[in-house]
């Protein structure tokens, strides 16, 4: 039963830096599971989602005919506004129609938001109806507060 005792010998500098070193290991891997755990992504998209993706349309009437303001979006960008089911007739009753929409098209894009377009005084009615269809078909594309498309 003969054991010989070992002695070791620890410096105060060693432990306290070792001690240090352990504490910041911890520190990163709570911060990363944190970071980069499961869930982050779901609600991350949940709270930044702003329209469900797709393609969503409001119709005119304009001298007896019916076009489509179409709009399409993602999560949360507008993408592109157009129209849709333009017919000549139509086209040639009211020629500010087409660059009307494309100049309310590019302010929309950059700007995201319906707010502070401009239009000049000549094509005033033509410019509020259509962005009072493309607010429309914003209406169909948001997400309630609930998390469901709403009606």
């Amino acid at each position: 039963m003969s054991s010989k005792t070992k002695i070791v010998v620890l410096h105060m500098k060693e432990v306290i830096y070792t001690m240090i070193f352990i504490v910041l290991a911890i520190v990163l891997i709570g911060l990363l599971i944190f970071m980069f755990g499961p869930g982050k992504k779901n609600r991350q998209a949940e709270e930044t989602a702003v329209y469900n993706p797709g393609v969503y349309t409001a119709s005119i009437q304009l001298g007896g005919q019916t076009l489509d303001v179409q709009v399409a979006v993602d999560e949360d960008h507008i993408n592109g506004v157009s129209l849709v089911n333009l017919d000549e007739t139509v086209a040639t009753m009211y020629p500010l129609l087409q660059s009307s929409m494309d100049s309310i098209s590019q302010q929309i894009c950059e700007d995201q938001s319906l707010e502070h377009i401009s239009y000049s005084a000549e094509n005033q009615y033509t410019a509020t109806i259509l962005v009072d269809a493309v607010e429309q078909a914003l209406e169909k594309a948001e997400i309630a507060e609930d998390g469901e498309p709403s009606e």
